[in-house]
């Protein structure tokens, strides 16, 4: 999340969000959950697995956390909620690949995701209690709070300063929410999100690129921005 005000806001969040996204500590589901998140296979239009009432959560929060500017469209758009709605109803948000059988105790931040839930299930349940406390705390759903208030509420979600009425740790719910966004906006356009290769494009990254080894030496401190393949190009 960044300021709108600000010249860049989406471009300095992401280049911010890559940098980091790469430290485990900082997501502590990155290292335990995160997965090839839907099966690269044709699939129908719209939503598979979402209910209505977590897409309209799910749309609100990735344009708020990608909102459309001069440099991309608005998170909706780029195709992020179809990606959060194919990685929870495929293998990797069923648990297909995720140790359940317990003993479920609370562990230190580097032993990673203590939780006996798929990740479906944690956000589910998740987004449960933040719609509860959303009604509480606010008398409003989270898409209709000012973008002021969203804001403030996903920051303490993020530090774990909100306690769900439903018991779900929110610092751990929110951590899954923030990988799911990287890999939406990122990921290969096949999973759903990154459409059009906006995100590539943003950052420069080539894609499906085999030969940018060569180029990496050919455009060694000169400007180097290509035309981003995916896997659907390649095809």
């Amino acid at each position: 999340m960044s300021d709108t005000r600000d010249q860049h806001p989406r471009r300095d969040f992401l280049l911010r969000s890559l940098a980091a996204g790469a430290s485990a500590a900082s997501l502590p589901l990155a290292s335990a959950t995160a997965a090839p998140s839907p099966t690269p296979v044709a699939a129908p239009a719209g939503y598979l697995w979402l209910r209505p009432d977590e897409q309209v959560f799910v749309e609100a929060l990735v344009n708020h956390m990608c909102p459309a500017d001069g440099l991309t469209p608005d998170g909706v758009t780029l195709g992020l909620a179809v990606f959060y709605d194919r990685a929870l109803g495929g293998n990797w948000g069923q648990g297909d690949r995720l140790y359940l059988q317990g003993p479920f105790k609370q562990g230190s931040a580097n032993q990673g995701y203590q939780l006996g839930m798929t990740p479906a299930q944690l956000f589910r349940a998740g987004t449960e209690g933040v719609a509860d406390y959303c009604r509480a705390t606010h008398g409003k759903p989270f898409d209709r709070l000012p973008a002021d208030v969203r804001e403030a509420l996903l920051k303490d979600l993020q530090s774990g300063k909100v306690a769900l009425p439903n018991g779900v740790p929110s610092a751990t719910y929110f951590a899954q929410l923030l990988q799911m966004f990287y890999e939406a906006m990122f990921a290969d356009p096949i999973y759903g999100g990154n459409q059009d290769k906006q995100g590539w494009k943003l950052v420069g990254y080539p894609g499906v690129n085999t030969a940018n080894k060569v180029n990496i030496v050919k455009y060694a401190n000169k400007p180097y921005r290509p035309e981003p393949a995916g896997i659907a190009d390649l095809s």
